[in-house]
């Protein structure tokens, strides 16, 4: 995902493991986002992509100890929880970036085109994104996915 950290993007990896809860009292636990944000986005992802999980624990965290506090996360977090779910690692050149609505909408975060360029930068060749910031045209060598609704984002995948 790529996070706004001052004044620049950042590029940080979230990880996710979803696993059969054994205790029967499923455990949500988030590393690097916040815990109660992770819980919503769960409940989104039932009601408005298809995907239970209320008998998983899930894990969550952000790779070297990075905290983000800005939405922009969301749809990285569901996405990761997804691959985990179904057990599909995600490709390895994809992006992905949007706050999550309690409707399943997909809103624009802000700086979405600077965070776009400096994933084309950095080597990422496919980008899923809030249709509100997909740029005019994509950097040379991307697709830059636009998504309206968590659903069009599943598909995508």
């Amino acid at each position: 995902m790529v996070v706004w950290e001052g004044t620049r993007p950042i590029l940080v990896e979230v990880q996710a493991l979803v696993d059969e809860s054994a205790l029967g009292n499923p455990r949500r636990v988030a590393v690097g986002v916040d815990q109660n944000r992770l819980a919503m986005l769960l409940a989104v992802l039932n009601r408005h992509g298809g995907l239970f999980t209320g008998d998983q624990d899930v894990f969550l965290n952000v790779v070297g100890g990075v905290k983000v506090l800005e939405t922009s996360a969301d749809l990285a977090v569901l996405l990761a929880v997804v691959s985990s779910l179904q057990n599909r690692a995600l490709p390895k050149e994809l992006v992905v970036f949007g706050e999550v609505g309690l409707s399943g909408e997909i809103r624009p975060v802000p700086s979405g085109q600077e965070r776009i360029a400096e994933a084309a930068k950095h080597g990422f060749l496919r980008a899923i994104v809030p249709r509100a910031n997909a740029p005019k045209q994509a950097p040379k060598g991307m697709e830059v996915i636009a998504v309206d609704k968590l659903s069009d984002a599943l598909d995508a995948l």
